[in-house]
Order: C-alpha cells, then sequence, then structure tokens
C-alpha cells in the first residue's frame, strides 16, 4: 500500500494488485468482524457445561479428533478470517494462563460481540461501547473478589483439591470415573508441590500415554515411566541403587566430517580395521563402567556389536531415549548430560532407587520405571484407554485439572459455578449502570446481558428452557442475596453451588472476563479491511 497526490495534492492510496482486493470501512468493517468472530463462539457454545456436546475434527491427513476443550476446537478448526483467529489465540491464552476456561472464555466473548453489533446498530460509537465494556470489567471483577470464599485445602485429605478437580473433569468424556481421576490428579500435584512457596513445578509431572486396557486402568506412577525397554533381552529386568549415566552421544566409531574412501587391499588390513572399530567400543564401555555407572540411558542407538558389549560387561543400557526424557530424568536424579564420552565422570552421574522394566496386560509392551530419584520427586500418569481418541482426551482432561489444583494451591479462593458467579457480577453491573450518566450506560447493561449469556447457554445444553432457569436463578439471587445460586445442570434437585459443591478458582473466572473484555476492545477498534477479494 503507497500513498500519492493527483494534481491538485489531494491524497489518495494505491493498492498492490488492487483489482484482486477489496476495502471494507466503518459500520461494514465493524460488522463484518464481529459476525466472523461471533461465528466461532456459537460452534463452541454448545460444548459449555457438565452436558456439553463433543466436536469430531478431521484433519487433512484423515487424522480425527474427538473433544469438547475449547482450545484444541479452535486450534484443529482452520480459520481464515483474520479477526477469527483472535478468538483463537484468545482460548490458547486462557490454556496457557490457567489451563481451564477455554470454551468458558471464547463464548463470552461471543456473547459480547454480539451485544456490541445491537449497540452498533443503535448508532453508538464503537469508542463509547468500549469504554462502557471497560468501566463494567472492572465493576464485575471487584464483585467476584466481593463473593469469593477462602477454602481449606489440606483439610478433609484434600478434598477441596479433589472437588475443583472434578468440577474441571465433569465435562469431559472421562466424566464416568471423575472423582478417580481428580485423586490421581491432586495426588501427582501435592506429590511436586512447594507447599511453602505456593508452587508447583508442572514439569515434574509426566504423562504419559498407552493405548490398551481402559480410563479405569490409568493410574499414578511415583518415578518417570519412558516408553522403552532395556536394549538388550538378557540385561537385568531391574537395576537398585541406580547410578545413571546419561548420554547424548551415539555408541559408534566417530565418523571423519569429510569425504572420503578406505582402500582395504588385504585380508590383514581388514581385519585392523575391524580390531580397530572393536577398540572404539571397548573404550567407550570401560569409559562407563570405570565411572561407577551402573545403567546408561542414550539419546541416540547404538548397533548390535555395541549392544553385545555392553551385555558382555554387565551393563545395562537403554537406546533411543527422548530429549524430553533426558531432560526431566536430569532434572530429578541429578544426573548431568554427558555429549561426550571422555567427558564421564563420578559426579555427573544421576542416582536414582531403582530402574525397573515393566509389562502392561497381556501384550509384551514393556517400559522402564525411574523411581526414587535423588533431587526431586518426579511422578508419572499413565493413561489407558480402549482407542486413541480417547487416550487423547483423557490426556486433555487430566492436564485440566492438574493446572485447576495448580491454580488452587497458589490462590485458594474460589467462586461457585453453574453460572451463578456471572449471574451475580451482572447483576451488581446493572445496579452500577444506574450510576453512570453519560452514553456508557448502554454498553454496561449490555455487558450485564452478555454475562447473563453464560448461564443462559448452560442451561440450554442440559435440556433445561434458558429463559425460565435463568430469571429463576436471578430472582432468588435477589431475594435471598445468595451469589451461589446458579442453574441445576444435573438435575440435583438444588440451584446452591455450595450444596452441589461445584466451584472453580477465582483467577480462572477473573481471567477469563478480563481476556474476553480485552479481545472485543480490540474488534471494536478495527474500523479499515483492505483483504483479498475472496475474503
Amino acid at each position: 500500500m503507497s500513498l500519492a497526490f493527483d494534481d491538485y495534492g489531494r491524497p489518495y492510496i494505491i493498492l498492490r494488485d488492487q483489482g484482486q482486493k477489496k476495502r471494507m470501512k466503518g459500520l461494514e468493517a465493524y460488522k463484518s468482524n464481529i459476525l466472523a468472530a461471533k461465528a466461532v463462539a456459537n460452534t463452541l457454545s454448545s460444548s459449555l457445561g457438565p452436558k456439553g456436546m463433543d466436536k469430531m475434527l478431521v484433519s487433512p491427513d484423515g487424522d480425527v479428533s474427538v473433544t469438547n476443550d475449547g482450545a484444541t476446537i479452535v486450534e484443529k478448526m482452520e480459520i481464515q478470517h483474520p479477526t477469527a483467529k483472535l478468538l483463537v489465540e484468545l482460548s490458547q491464552s486462557q490454556d496457557a494462563e490457567i489451563g481451564d476456561g477455554t470454551t468458558g472464555v471464547v463464548v463470552l466473548a461471543g456473547k459480547l460481540l454480539e451485544q456490541a453489533l445491537t449497540l452498533l446498530d443503535k448508532g453508538i460509537h464503537p469508542l463509547k461501547i468500549s469504554d462502557g465494556f471497560d468501566r463494567a470489567c472492572d465493576v464485575a471483577i471487584k464483585h467476584l473478589e466481593t463473593i469469593s470464599e477462602e477454602i481449606d485445602i489440606q483439610a478433609n485429605e484434600h478434598e477441596a483439591l479433589i472437588q475443583a478437580a472434578c468440577t474441571a473433569l465433569g465435562s469431559k468424556v472421562v466424566s464416568k470415573r471423575k472423582r478417580e481421576l481428580g485423586k490421581i490428579a491432586v495426588t501427582a500435584v501435592l506429590d511436586v508441590a512447594d507447599l511453602a512457596r505456593r508452587d508447583v513445578n508442572l514439569d515434574l509431572i509426566k504423562i504419559q500415554t498407552k493405548t490398551g486396557g481402559s480410563v479405569e486402568d490409568t493410574r499414578l506412577i511415583s518415578g518417570i515411566l519412558i516408553d522403552k525397554d532395556m536394549s538388550h533381552p538378557q540385561m537385568p529386568k531391574e537395576v537398585k541403587e541406580a547410578k545413571i549415566c546419561l548420554l547424548t552421544c551415539p555408541f559408534e566409531p566417530p565418523k571423519p566430517k569429510t569425504k572420503h574412501n578406505i582402500n582395504i587391499s588385504s585380508a590383514e588390513d581388514y581385519k585392523k580395521l575391524y580390531l580397530q572399530e572393536q577398540q572404539y567400543f571397548v573404550d567407550m564401555v570401560k569409559l562407563v563402567k570405570d565411572s561407577g555407572a551402573n545403567i546408561a540411558l542414550c539419546q541416540w542407538g547404538f548397533d548390535d556389536e555395541a549392544n553385545h558389549l555392553l551385555l558382555q560387561n554387565e551393563l545395562p543400557a537403554v537406546r533411543w531415549v527422548s530429549g524430553t526424557d533426558v531432560e526431566l530424568i536430569a532434572m530429578a536424579t541429578g544426573a548431568r548430560i554427558i555429549p561426550r564420552f571422555q567427558e564421564i565422570t563420578p559426579e555427573k552421574l544421576g542416582k536414582a532407587g531403582s530402574v525397573k522394566e515393566v509389562q502392561f496386560g497381556t501384550s509384551n509392551e514393556r517400559m522402564l520405571v525411574i523411581e526414587n530419584c535423588q533431587c526431586t520427586k518426579a511422578v508419572t500418569i499413565l493413561i489407558r484407554g480402549g482407542s486413541q481418541m480417547i487416550v487423547d482426551e483423557a490426556k486433555r482432561s487430566i492436564h485440566d485439572a492438574i493446572c485447576v489444583i495448580r491454580n488452587l494451591i497458589k490462590d485458594n479462593r474460589i467462586v461457585y459455578g453453574g453460572g451463578s458467579a456471572e449471574l451475580a457480577c451482572a447483576i451488581q453491573v446493572l445496579q452500577y449502570a444506574d450510576e453512570v450518566s453519560s452514553v456508557e450506560q448502554y454498553a454496561i447493561r449490555s455487558f450485564a446481558d452478555a454475562l447473563e449469556g453464560i448461564p443462559n447457554c448452560l442451561a440450554d445444553n442440559c435440556g433445561l428452557n434458558p429463559i425460565t432457569s435463568v430469571a429463576q436463578a436471578k430472582s432468588r439471587q435477589l431475594q435471598e442475596n445468595n451469589p451461589r445460586i446458579g442453574i441445576d445442570c444435573m438435575e440435583l434437585g438444588t440451584t446452591d453451588m455450595k450444596e452441589q459443591r461445584i466451584y472453580e478458582t477465582l483467577s480462572s473466572k477473573k481471567q477469563q472476563i478480563q481476556l474476553a473484555t480485552q479481545v472485543v476492545k480490540m474488534i471494536l477498534k478495527i474500523d479499515d479491511v483492505i483483504a483479498p477479494d475472496d475474503y
């Protein structure tokens, strides 16, 4: 795009390939952007809540994913519209920061855009709408902090953490086993958590998937599980008091970096070459043995010659260990990653209580478990399932639960779910709107209507009448001054979310409202779009 001037000094814009592009300005641009983003939000709205529907996504390669995780759905949708892509980034931001609430944040942004479109049709300036939404967001956040409650995460064998994990898992494919999986997630987080600093290093929790069995076979392993076995079937299956040598160099003779030819003219020359190659292997194994190591884990492979020598020297070894596993083992056992055999020293070895090979089910598949690591308590969650789709979805679900537990350890304040927090904020925002005399009060009222869209959507997805359910919940909140009244999605006979023990972290709910408001403000500031003709 370039700026030019005509003979009278009037400016005009020249676009490259102007005939193949179209330009939208003003109200047309606002509406185009809002409708594109709304289309993405509407796709996700049916996945919200404990009875939300799953989406089946088929990639161009034919890979099938079935999920109701908001971040995964929008990531795998092939979205072309640049404004709609903002909602993809919004969901990913929520996933990166909080780990849960990825569907809710996109649905809330969609409801806000819906209200913004109505206000634009009334002739209200987009910046006035943005300012009104901003002020309403501040009121909602302050009210969330007022109605939040602190919970004792230690009480009753961490029951509060288990319930929070169950709430996160309630809308997933694995919801039938949410209690068992919630306990596994809580135990895993508490094993690696530093409660004094209120910090959790999620790198120490490895989630390993293995197709076969059922979701009920998912278990927690106190140690690091790697999907490998000993390189030779005759090597010992268990090494006690393991001293681990972590290698990122292959067990093979060095290769010159330049192209060369070797001319062998006699059997003696061939024998010399063979002995030289053997000596390389012997020296490598000797360097490892001399350091005091009793097991070697190598990131690269080694051939049968090296494997045979390792067996002869009674040195168990594992080959093709992935880079991420090497880093995790180094972190947990205190080992130093060794790039050259000449650098192996006893100080660089990692220590663990045992390294053993375990077999699963009737299949001949084996894995290695490294237990009682020296430096940190690393844990692995082994997820089983009947198919790859179920295993992948279970992995995403447990990741969400782990993130919720981590957030509660960092900040133990909660708000109640079932749309109750959004309804309470909507009531507060409407009261604030009466105090505003400027045009922004229209936007503030619309923000409250958008917040009510979340319990509306929840009720709709559960087969209830959304208008009746939300009206009753709102009426009871006002009459009883009880911000815990929400939508009885599971039809348990009570709408008090405290009695149903449905709650989520305050940090997650605050982040959802703030991120959704920021994205909507950004979309409302775009008033000129130059795009290809097929846009």
